[in-house]
């Protein structure tokens, strides 16, 4: 009997390594792979790992070279690659901006005259140009657009993150193309193939676990029976809280996963409508 063939998975090396690790980790999927190892091994039977560049795992998985990897949305949409997004992991968020020198503005805008623009996105730049109507060169820069300013360049389209780069170097951001993060991809012929399909959404169940838990904190409180529906009321939850009645006593424990940017509303209300003896955990994954 012919053995299947492995789902070929790509991590991106470089700034993304480091969250898409740890995700798969806290997912009980750790990768293991030594400093220079390209070729991790994966706790999750089927699956074979490459370490790649972001941009071409992009372009890997339109040929098809690789059946599912993580890229940033700003990358596929460079390469123009035709990919099934699987899971919006959140992770490593950044803006794609123009920028340019507050000395060259007028009115905070680019002047009317012919421009050089320089950026890696040659293809998501070329269609800035355009829509804007500029009169504009595209200069390709490898990496440190933001220090060809003023002299080589009038304006750069990159990634930022917290725009802080930007500032550092004089630059001012006239324009804003997209917003990205760390996603996961499949090809398109992998979702064609049903035991594919059904190995590349295991994963992505798994590590949506732990982003679920990530924004989750678990809530226990107890509560007497005449208070039980006002705490019940102001604890928002996945579906329906878990009651528990307390021995021996008319009290109810009250547990639920509640979101961790609500937390200090939530045990504030709680206090006031009776709730006691509140214990705050962290759950590691949340499955629905």
């Amino acid at each position: 009997m012919e053995q299947a063939r492995p789902i070929r998975l790509a991590i991106p090396k470089g700034r993304m390594y480091d969250g898409v690790s740890r995700l798969l980790r806290d997912a009980g999927v750790p990768l293991a792979a030594g400093s220079r190892d390209y070729r991790p091994s994966i706790a999750l039977p089927g699956f074979e790992v490459k370490i790649l560049k972001p941009r071409a795992i992009a372009e890997m998985l339109h040929m098809g070279a690789r059946d599912v990897g993580f890229a940033g949305l700003d990358w596929v949409r460079e390469s123009g690659a035709d990919l099934v997004e699987v899971l919006d992991t959140g992770l490593d968020p950044v803006r794609l901006v123009a920028a340019a020198p507050e000395s060259i503005l007028e009115a905070g805008k680019l002047p009317s005259r012919p421009l050089v623009v320089a950026s890696e996105y040659e293809r998501l730049a070329g269609a800035w140009i355009e829509e804007r109507g500029l009169d504009a060169t595209l200069l390709r820069s490898y990496g440190a657009t933001e220090v060809l300013p003023p002299d080589d360049a009038d304006c750069i389209v990159d990634n930022t993150a917290s725009g802080a780069t930007l500032v550092a170097n004089g630059l001012r951001i006239v324009g804003e193309l997209m917003t990205s993060s760390t996603r996961l991809f499949a090809s398109t012929d992998a979702m064609r193939d049903p035991a594919r399909v059904e190995a590349i959404e295991h994963l992505a169940m798994l590590l949506r676990s732990v982003l679920e838990a990530r924004g989750r904190v678990m809530l226990e409180v107890n509560v007497e029976r005449e208070a039980l529906e006002a705490v019940i009321g102001v604890m928002p939850c996945m579906r329906e809280p878990t009651i528990s009645p307390l021995r021996s006593s008319s009290a109810f424990a009250v547990k639920a996963a509640v979101p961790r940017s609500e937390l200090a509303q939530v045990i504030a209300s709680i206090k006031r409508r009776g709730g006691t003896d509140i214990v705050v955990s962290t759950p590691e994954q949340i499955v629905p």
